[in-house]
């Protein structure tokens, strides 16, 4: 059964920086990535990451965060940059078969707080 695990979450001040990282058992899926939900919001794709490194993001997180993997490690990782307030949200690490496809498994979500 696969199981991703989540590290790195916990509170900054804005315009601080924090890397987040997500470790899978298991099977190796072609896409690996981040949503976020905030309270009272929907929960929405932040980035994605193939084997290959093809990388996608949210228009509001551009040139702020990046996203990475270690395939040998089957890790992934984000590392986010100029925090805002507005970036607060339970960040959920997920898999996927292709970059753009449904999700198979999703992490238990580390709490990023982004507060002075």
């Amino acid at each position: 059964q696969v199981q991703l695990v989540e590290s790195g979450g916990g509170l900054v001040q804005p315009g601080g920086s924090l890397r987040l990282a997500c470790a899978a058992s298991g099977t190796i899926f072609n896409a690996m990535g981040w949503y976020r939900q905030a309270q009272g919001k929907e929960r929405e794709l932040v980035a994605s990451i193939s084997t290959g490194g093809r990388t996608n993001y949210v228009d509001s997180v551009k040139g702020r965060f990046t996203i990475s993997r270690d395939n040998a490690k089957n890790t992934v990782y984000l590392q986010m940059n100029s925090l805002k307030p507005e970036d607060t949200a339970v960040y959920y690490c997920y898999t996927a078969y292709v970059l753009s496809g449904a999700v198979a498994y999703w992490g238990k979500g580390t709490l990023v707080t982004v507060s002075s």
